[in-house]
């Protein structure tokens, strides 16, 4: 075989070649691996024990205080829980100790309330009582022009019903010289008879109805007027403050109704035999009697 012939016959592998291998290419993470050990100055199949991760960055010194401020305040929390049991119960007996003192405060003031309105009640009718002689002492007075017609009126009650049916009489000058008599609570209803239907009085008009609380006891006025002589007249009837009643006299005079019913509303007056005892202006469940100088509202705003 010529050298040229040679030159085209491929080469064929002998026995020493087939020793060698091509080399392989390394397996997926081998090779990652194998460059971090070098990085890490380890041969290749050498491993080091891997690093714990590094403790994060660490905090800024305002976080430290806030961290080391919360202990305190938790802690402040849970004295301030242990405690709010105790100073509920200690605000409650105090809300009852200021309770009690507070209404035996209120007691004790109106103990002194009721003890100075009797007094002023008994200075203010000792002083009424004084009047009379103050005047007697100034000397005799000119007679009212009224006074024989306040005289008739007295001789004719006292005749009919009895001495004793007239407490009182006289004139009242202060208003146009009005001829004024007390009856007798028990005479009453019979003395109204007998002024409304007597021939010389004739008292058939009833034009007002008062009551008055004169402190050490009650009174009613009744104005009457005769329209055939129009003469007039102002009865009074007397009554104790606690078992205040007197007679009614709608029947006689039918102007009394409503103002009887007045009375009783404001003052706590009864009328034995009205034909409708109740109240008039004040609701049906109101305490008490407004117009009594001993009235003392539930509601002081009322």
């Amino acid at each position: 075989m010529s050298d040229e012939q040679k030159k085209d016959v491929p080469l064929q592998p002998t026995a020493g070649d087939s020793d060698l291998k091509e080399p392989q290419a390394p397996k997926s993470g081998e090779g990652d691996s194998t460059a971090a050990a070098e990085a890490n100055g380890a041969e290749p199949g050498e491993t080091k024990p891997t690093q714990a991760k590094q403790p994060e960055e660490q905090a800024s010194p305002e976080a430290q205080a806030h961290k080391v401020e919360k202990a305190p305040l938790s802690a402040d929390r849970e004295t301030e829980g242990a405690s709010a049991p105790k100073a509920a119960n200690t605000e409650t007996k105090e809300s009852q100790s200021q309770e009690s003192s507070s209404a035996a405060s209120a007691d004790e003031e109106k103990e002194a309330k009721a003890k100075a309105a009797a007094e002023a009640r008994a200075a203010r009718a000792s002083a009424r009582a004084k009047k009379p002689e103050a005047e007697e002492d100034a000397g005799p007075k000119e007679p009212s022009p009224n006074q024989p017609r306040l005289d008739r009126a007295v001789q004719i009650l006292k005749t009919e019903l009895g001495e004793d049916s007239v407490e009182e009489a006289f004139i009242n000058e202060r208003d146009a010289h009005l001829p004024y008599l007390v009856v007798k609570n028990d005479k009453w209803l019979e003395a109204a008879q007998l002024l409304r239907d007597h021939e010389e009085l004739k008292l058939n008009y009833l034009r007002n109805v008062s009551g008055i609380d004169q402190e050490t006891h009650m009174e009613v006025a009744y104005h009457l007027l005769s329209l055939d002589s129009k003469h007039e007249y102002c009865v009074k009837v007397k009554t104790p403050r606690d078992t205040s009643s007197i007679p009614s006299v709608t029947f006689i005079w039918p102007t009394a109704n409503w103002n009887e019913r007045e009375i009783y509303d404001l003052l706590g007056i009864d009328f034995p035999g009205h034909p409708d005892m109740r109240r008039i202006m004040m609701s049906d469940d109101w305490v008490g009697h407004p117009l009594r100088k001993d009235y003392e509202p539930l509601d002081p705003e009322v």
